[in-house]
């Protein structure tokens, strides 16, 4: 974690406020003066402000169902920020992993912990993500097997990964993706010559959405562990 950051959570100071306490040496780390506010420290070492030890807040690991006409922001733009529907302290220390866009609702999970939101998106990890997908047109035999095999996206020259399909009706599906491109899986259809109407996130790995629109809570001990 960079030392601005940690100085913020596990004091009252503001990102800017910490900068200023970092340039003026007020901060060492393991008895040396760090005068660098992006010098990165770690859970064991000893950050002192003005000589008083400090200790970084606990993480926090929250699951929030988005509505829709919402963005995974920490502020308000065209359309308001996801974090208006979460009421905790210090929101601006929280970030998305894995962000939907504004007319896409369903699950996010949303943290102030960096390495385990990384591990969740890092390509290689293979997460597993579910979405419930609406569609134009009626979905084509071919499909399942096209994204099982891998889809063309168009401008990209890679083929995308396996992906698994479930027919629900014949405009609706679920698909389960491991990776997570720009608009991915609008492109996959456009690829098969359909379009998506509506998008729904229902699964990330092994949690599942299971509180109402708008609504969130904190994730068990088990829920945060199993992405390890």
């Amino acid at each position: 974690m960079r030392l601005d950051k940690f100085v913020c959570k596990s004091t009252a100071l503001t990102r800017n406020e910490a900068t200023r306490a970092i340039n003026a040496g007020e901060l060492s780390v393991n008895g040396s003066v760090i005068l660098d506010a992006a010098t990165q420290v770690h859970e064991n070492n000893s950050v002192r402000l003005n000589g008083l030890m400090l200790k970084a807040r606990d993480f926090r690991y929250i699951l929030l169902h988005k509505p829709a006409a919402t963005i995974c922001s920490n502020v308000d733009e065209v359309y308001p920020s996801v974090f208006n529907h979460i009421d905790v302290e210090n929101p601006s220390e929280l970030h998305v992993a894995g962000r939907l866009d504004a007319d896409t609702t369903g699950l996010v999970l949303v943290t102030d912990d960096g390495r385990w939101s990384f591990d969740i998106i890092r390509p290689t990890r293979r997460c597993e993500k579910v979405y419930r997908v609406g569609l134009t047109y009626p979905i084509a035999e071919d499909v399942a097997l096209r994204f099982k095999q891998g889809i063309q996206l168009q401008g990209e020259t890679q083929l995308t990964l396996p992906a698994s399909l479930e027919v629900i009706s014949p405009r609706e599906v679920l698909l389960t993706i491991t990776e997570g491109r720009f608009h991915q899986v609008k492109r996959m259809f456009a690829a098969v010559g359909n379009r998506v109407l509506s998008l729904h996130r229902e699964r990330i790995g092994q949690i599942s959405l299971d509180v109402a629109v708008g609504q969130w809570r904190y994730l068990s001990a088990d829920e945060i562990g199993s992405f390890e």
